[in-house]
């Protein structure tokens, strides 16, 4: 079976997007949400990025010649901005972290 003909992948690939659309949709109003808003508003946003970095594992772990090009389309248009995949997802780690950090600092 092809990786894209996958039920689970499927799934999953539906669920990430949908969810990470509603997710920057509600992102939109994050500076109007008290602090137990924002604080559950970045817990969402890691569990997304976990999530998403299982998924692109799976496609990286992958044989199928679908899934290694569209791994390597990826690493191309992330390059064209002068990131990885890896550089992708630490990036979005720091920004949370200094979510935190802003959040720690207000009453």
């Amino acid at each position: 079976m092809a990786f894209f003909d996958s039920d689970i992948v499927q799934d999953e690939a539906k669920r990430l997007f949908l969810d990470y659309q509603q997710l920057m949709q509600l992102g939109s109003e994050y500076g109007k949400f008290d602090r137990e808003g924002k604080k559950l508003y970045i817990e969402r946003m890691e569990d997304m990025m976990d999530r998403y970095r299982v998924f692109m594992k799976r496609f990286e772990l992958s044989e199928d010649f679908q899934a290694k090009l569209t791994v390597e389309q990826l690493r191309t248009q992330l390059g064209q901005f002068g990131l990885t995949p890896e550089t992708m997802f630490e990036q979005m780690h720091k920004t949370l972290e200094r979510m935190k950090s802003e959040l720690d600092k207000t009453p």
